[in-house]
């Protein structure tokens, strides 16, 4: 018993740092390859101030605060002992999907809600992440 809960204590946050890396990289190429499609054809002017708004989107994206809400999800699925890899999967694209909304909450109600393609790319790498989170620790939690 002592062993096992030791066990899971070092597999669990190696496991969440890695589906957290893959979330990353899958967030970082789907997004670039969004991007340069959005980009084209735009003039230099435009294109210098949608990089400068894109920096400052990835600033907050970057912040520690991100992990909450993913962080939240591999807590309350260990201590339920959830095993199930649908779980894991919705629930990872669940929290990235959130992101976007909670960078939201300090700016004004005008400002317009993010588009399809970025939902889709968000969903995209929570679901990765999630899937590589069970693959590692979710299946024998």
């Amino acid at each position: 018993m002592f062993w096992s809960t030791l066990g899971r204590m070092i597999v669990v946050p190696i496991a969440f740092v890695i589906a957290c890396v893959a979330a990353a990289v899958v967030l970082f190429s789907l997004g670039s390859e969004r991007i340069v499609k959005a980009m084209s054809g735009r003039s230099d002017l435009d294109a210098i101030g949608a990089v400068i708004d894109l920096l400052g989107q990835g600033w907050l994206l970057a912040s520690g605060l991100t992990i909450l809400p993913a962080l939240g999800l591999v807590i309350v699925g260990e201590v339920a002992r959830i095993r199930s890899a649908l779980y894991y999967v919705l629930g990872g694209g669940a929290t990235l999907v959130a992101l976007p909304l909670l960078s939201r909450l300090g700016q004004a109600s005008g400002a317009g809600m993010p588009g399809a393609v970025l939902w889709q790319v968000f969903a995209t790498a929570g679901f990765a992440g999630g899937f590589i989170y069970w693959l590692i620790a979710g299946r024998r939690a």
